[in-house]
This record gives C-alpha cells, structure tokens and sequence, in this order.
C-alpha cells in the first residue's frame, strides 16, 4: 500500500470568502479550548451543483472519502462536473489540506493538474524545466541529466529557448507533463489536462503512463471524462458523485455503473432530472422509441422504420428550434449526431405540451447499446433551452438492414450504407 485515504473530507464556503466574523472566531476557539469539534464543521449542503444553495453558508466538496492504492496500480477517478475529482488531487498533492481526516502516502508525488501550473511565462521553456522540476523536487543535477529527455518528449524543441508566454495551451501542457512525468515519482497525479494536448500527444502521454505504472512500478491516479483512455490505462476506478464514493471497483463495471447512473429507460419520466442545462422555456419530460406502426416500444431493430419521440413542455411560442441527438458508446465516445437546422428547416413549439419526433425509414444503427445525448435551442444550439447528457439508453436488436437475409452483427456502431464493386485488370 503505497497511498491511503482515511475519512478524509473537505469544506468550502459559499458565497464572499473573507476570514468570517469576530464572533465566530471566538465561537471556534472556545470550542477548541473545550477540546470539542469546530462546531462550522457540522453546517453544511452536500456538493450538487445544480441545486439552489438555500442559505447554507458552507458546502462539503468531498465527504467521508475511504479508499487505499498499491504500489504499481494505476487508479481512475471518474464523475460528473463538479463531483469533486480535482479536489480530491489537490488534497492527494497537497495543494491544500482536508478539512477532516488523513493521507498517508509513500514516496514522491508529482502532480499535473492544470495547464501551465508553476510555469512563468517570462521565464523561457528550458527556464522554466529547471524551476519546475525543483519544485516538483527534482535535484539540478536529476534535470540537466534528463533534460534532453524532457525536451524531446515535449516536441517543443524549436521554441524551447523562445518565452513561455508565446506558447500554446498545447505546447505548455506537452512542457509540463514531459517534466512531471520524468520526475520519476513514486506517485503520479494527472488530471483532465491531457484534453488540452492533440491525440498524438495524448497517445504518447498514455503510453509514458503505461510505462510508468507497467514498466517501472509506478503509481498513476488519472482524472478523465475520456472512457477509452480510462478503460485502456487504469486498473480500478473510483466514481465519485456528489462529494462521496458511489463506486470503487473494476474498471469495466464503474464505466457501465457511471454511465447508466443516471440513465432513464424509454418512457420513464426526466421532470426530475437535476443534471441538465438551459433556460428551461422549454423542457423534455419523456422519451419514447416507436416502432414502424407508431407503437411504443422498449427496443428497437436495425433497418426497420423506427422513430424517437421527445415529449416536451414549453412555457411560450417559439420558432426557429433546433432538437440535437447525438449517439455514444459506452465509453462515452460519440458515433454519430443529427440536427435538424443542419438538414436546412427550423421546428416551432406552442405554449403547452407537446412532442417531437425523429423519424428514420431504415434505422442505421448496428445492433449494440447506445446512450443519447439531447440538446433543445433556440435558433442555434449554444442558446440552449434544454439540454440532458445520458438522457436515455437506446438497445438496437440486430436486423437486416440491407435486405440481404441476415441479420447484422453487433457492433454498436452507425451503419455505414455503401456498396462494395468488384473490379479486375482485363
């Protein structure tokens, strides 16, 4: 065991921050002289986001986190905005202290988790290697050692002499996780930075984790919204939601576990659902998959006449609405999206209830589960009215699509309708 959480929680407060009053700084130290608890620790709203604060003047970010790592074992922590995933590495980096509880770790921590983190931008790329590798606790003679090592791992050669402030977003974050990860820490924390960097990049950073946690016995704690590389490089996952642990496990079943957390079946009710966006003028209340005599059904068939029903309510007359559905695997991986305002027309709502439908003459989706994404606009789709990620999940039974007289296989991808010919050289 080379890391362990205990009890570990962490409280913020809402609003103006400032050193509070007088009279509950007296409050807090005659408790103490008392030998009793901070008597602020017990006030307090759980960390959700979407909910109105109603007067609390504190919030737990994190609370009651248990957990312990091995050496060698890369970790994945994985939960909406907001659920406390970067609170947690800065309390495991000790970029701030948990308000309760205690972590032990073994060894050396480098963290990286945001872009540029200790960078100076006056200071030039090699400048700022050497002071970023002596705070991150590297010896001089450990950075100019593997200097050239860093250096060509960043791919910033030509600018490394050139100012920090004329590099990219990019060129940074590559600058900062070539020195991090050439630290050669006991403990390596990467946050949802890797975004930032392009995906040749992203597979060099993953492969260099690899070889960190396989190769050298390192230990890795990775944040990330990418399921393929959460599923790819980590051997356990912990999802976190809404300040607290509600799984920590293998990492095929915390994917599944957090994707379908919120997931409603076909016609269950959304009114309830808090994880949304907009303006809310107009709202989705239900989800109905139809099959081709409009009747409604819990699954639909790859090839057949199929439609998406989304029932709404809309508090005025509106024109010029867009309804957006996107498609995504269970790693979260986008496969396919349709807007109507991109096929050249515009919806209109009336005040009320009421329904759109999504209609396909040959559904194209190969059998497999699938997880919807649904944004309604207004004229474009940043002027969001509503908008629910992992609205529903969609199960496609495989059919024949093309008429052939065989069913599709499994693939949970788009089908893609095009026709092979043969052609030879006579």
């Amino acid at each position: 065991m080379i890391l362990k959480a205990e009890n570990i929680s962490k409280q913020y407060r809402l609003g103006t921050v400032g050193a509070g009053t007088l009279g509950e700084d007296l409050k807090r130290i005659w408790y103490k002289i008392q030998g009793k608890e901070d008597p602020f620790l017990k006030v307090g709203a759980v960390n959700q986001r979407n909910s109105k604060a109603d007067g609390e003047d504190y919030v737990w970010a994190l609370r009651d986190i248990n957990f312990e790592v091995n050496e060698g074992e890369v970790l994945g922590i994985i939960g909406k905005n907001g659920a406390g995933k970067s609170t947690l590495l800065k309390l495991l980096s000790r970029v701030t202290a948990p308000t309760t509880g205690s972590i032990k770790t073994k060894g050396r921590i480098a963290s990286l988790l945001e872009v540029g983190t200790g960078f100076h931008g006056e200071l030039t790329g090699r400048e700022n290697i050497f002071m970023n590798g002596a705070v991150l606790g590297m010896t001089k003679t450990e950075i100019r050692k593997k200097l050239d090592e860093i250096i060509a791992f960043s791919g910033c050669e030509r600018y490394i002499d050139t100012p920090v402030k004329r590099y990219s977003s990019g060129m940074t974050v590559r600058l900062g996780f070539a020195v991090a990860a050439h630290l050669e820490p006991d403990i390596l924390v990467v946050d949802e930075v890797l975004a930032v960097g392009d995906a040749e990049f992203q597979k060099k950073a993953i492969g260099k984790m690899q070889n960190l946690s396989e190769g050298q016995g390192r230990t890795v704690l990775f944040v990330s919204h990418n399921m393929g590389s959460i599923k790819s490089l980590c051997d356990r996952v912990i999802v976190l939601d809404d300040g607290g642990i509600s799984f920590d496990g293998d990492t095929e079943e915390a994917i599944n576990f957090y994707l379908t957390k919120n997931l409603r079946s076909a016609g269950e009710s959304l009114k309830d659902r808090i994880d949304r966006s907009g303006s809310g003028i107009v709202k989705l209340e239900k989800i109905q998959f139809l099959n081709a005599a409009k009747r409604p059904v819990d699954k639909l068939i790859s090839g057949l006449k199929s439609t998406i029903r989304l029932y709404y309510y809309a508090q005025e007359n509106l024109n010029k609405v867009i309804v957006g559905i996107a498609f995504f695997d269970r790693n979260g991986n986008m496969l396919s999206g349709i807007n109507n305002d991109e096929q050249g027309y515009f919806l209109k709502v009336k005040k009320g209830q009421g329904y759109f439908d999504l209609e396909f003459d040959k559904l194209p989706l190969y059998g497999g589960l699938y997880f919807l994404n649904i944004i309604i606009g207004n004229q474009n789709t940043l002027n969001k009215l509503d908008a629910i990620e992992g609205a529903v999940e969609l199960e496609v039974v495989p059919g024949d699509y093309f008429g052939a007289g065989k069913d599709n296989r499994r693939r949970n991808t788009p089908v893609l309708d095009a026709k092979y010919r043969s052609f030879s050289n006579e």
